[in-house]
């Protein structure tokens, strides 16, 4: 979001470099220290960050599977350190990030109502592929999707259950306040749609404020926008007016995180929304929260996802089988290998993207260590793996376009924004009318409820052992 040197940022080093590797290696060697101290020694002398981060990242999952404290313990730990090495800069110097929990707001914000002049939709539909689909085309979509192992069964249940539920759609009585009013990924248009009251929070950018207001007028809900002088607000360096014109919100309050900047700015805005997180807990202790995971990530995954890819892999195409083994002997080993160990239960699914970078990967985990945290004390956490999506910021990667475009010979689907928006608000519905959905012993149990993981999960091959043929496949259709 912000881009200079105010608000949430990096801390500067001897040479005056704000160094994002070096948060990065301290946060992940922080957070895997209490559990695994070899861990955290590997990651603070990974001497190349950038292209070493994979790793560590994956350590954080695997160190957590120990127990589910170990995973409570790594995900605590991680936000302390992220709390306590980024800063906040400002006229008075450099404090610490926890400093914002008790910072006075610089300024008063006021409130803009927009109400829609639409009609709520009174029951639930599915955008796919130019169609709507309801009733029994999205019942047998749903069905396609778990045979084919798009999504976990648990996901396909939950949209099932809201479907037989309309009248949950509205959100009666609850404020929904999306941080990122108009990123793609997030469900404003589709709550507006259906008649709820969002509280919407971006940057001030008249454009932005221009499409998100023209779609709360088509809509038939009520939205709520901060203003300053101007729409918006900018969450690196307005966390404490933010924080405190949301605590002040009529209903019982929802804060969703669907924040999403590039490289550097991911950190510092995702950090400063968890500081604005803890402050509006802290006035609201009622808050429910909401994320959205990102596929791309390392999860631990069940033992029926395991042996969905190890069925996929033996009955993969003669062609397959005649290609793999030359094709991994060419690249030493580093295409086309097996998912999973048959058997294991849990797997590890690593879908990490090395082109997405270490600083996409943290700003993503720090998401989920909150997720477990606020979870563990009794919040109402909605945190659902999305689909692989073809947003903007996916389509102009050439490398990742590519790649998508490619990804459905390899057994995932990748999904338009039109059915992930709606697909996502839909299970936010449904975990916010269910108190988050059901309790499970260990935090990846709750990570893998209702995941919308594309295939990514279920596919005979480890991900980015077939990242890289995808992109082949996959370019001429990209660059069309």
């Amino acid at each position: 979001m912000s881009t200079d040197d105010t608000g949430v940022v990096f801390p500067a080093g001897p040479d005056g470099r704000r160094s994002t590797a070096a948060v990065g290696r301290a946060v992940v060697a922080d957070a895997l220290r209490p559990v695994d101290p070899v861990g955290a020694r590997a990651a603070e002398q990974e001497t190349n960050w950038r292209a070493g981060y994979l790793t560590h990242f994956r350590r954080l999952v695997e160190a957590g599977l120990a127990s589910p404290d170990a995973a409570r313990t790594i995900a605590a730990a991680g936000l302390d350190a992220v709390h306590g090495r980024l800063h906040v800069a400002g006229d008075g110097g450099e404090q610490p990030l926890a400093t914002l929990l008790t910072a006075p707001a610089g300024q008063s914000l006021g409130t803009r109502e927009v109400a829609g002049e639409g009609e709520p939709e009174r029951s639930f539909s599915l955008p796919f592929r130019g169609t709507r689909l309801r009733g029994d085309d999205l019942h047998r979509r749903l069905d396609t999707w778990v045979e084919c192992g798009v999504l976990e069964p648990s996901a396909a249940e939950a949209v099932r259950e809201v479907a037989a539920h309309p009248e949950w759609l509205a959100l009666p009585g609850r404020t929904v306040a999306v941080l990122g009013a108009g990123a793609e990924m997030g469900p404003l248009t589709a709550l507006l749609r259906w008649g709820a009251t969002v509280a919407g929070v971006d940057l001030p950018r008249p454009d932005l404020w221009r499409r998100v207001l023209d779609t709360a007028r088509r809509g038939a809900g009520t939205l709520l926008v901060p203003t300053g002088g101007t729409d918006g607000a900018d969450l690196v360096r307005e966390v404490p007016a933010v924080a405190e014109w949301l605590a002040g919100l009529p209903g019982e309050p929802v804060l969703g995180n669907y924040v999403y900047a590039d490289g550097a700015t991911n950190v510092r805005v995702s950090a400063a929304v968890d500081a604005l997180t803890l402050r509006v807990l802290q006035a609201r202790p009622e808050t429910a929260l909401g994320f959205l995971a990102t596929p791309t990530d390392v999860f631990a995954v069940p033992g029926e996802a395991v042996a969905q890819s190890v069925r996929n892999y033996a009955g993969r195409s003669a062609a397959g089988k005649l290609l793999g083994r030359p094709l991994r002997t060419l690249s030493a080993g580093r295409l086309l290998q097996r998912a999973y160990v048959a058997g294991a239960d849990p797997g590890i699914n690593d879908s990490l993207v090395a082109q997405q970078g270490p600083n996409y990967a943290l700003a993503k985990r720090l998401q989920r260590w909150r997720a477990t945290v606020a979870r563990a004390a009794g919040t109402t956490v909605s945190m659902n793996v999305a689909p692989p999506t073809r947003t903007r910021s996916v389509v102009k990667n050439r490398a990742l376009a590519a790649a998508y475009a490619g990804a459905h010979r390899f057994g995932v689907e990748v999904f338009e924004p039109a059915t992930s928006n709606v697909l996502m608000a839909a299970l936010l519905v449904h975990d916010l009318h269910t108190g988050g959905g059901p309790q499970h012993e260990h935090p990846w149990q709750d990570e893998a409820h209702a995941a919308v993981h594309g295939g990514l999960w279920r596919t005979a091959y480890a991900p980015r052992s077939a990242l890289g043929l995808a992109a082949v496949l996959g370019l001429g259709a990209a660059r069309g």
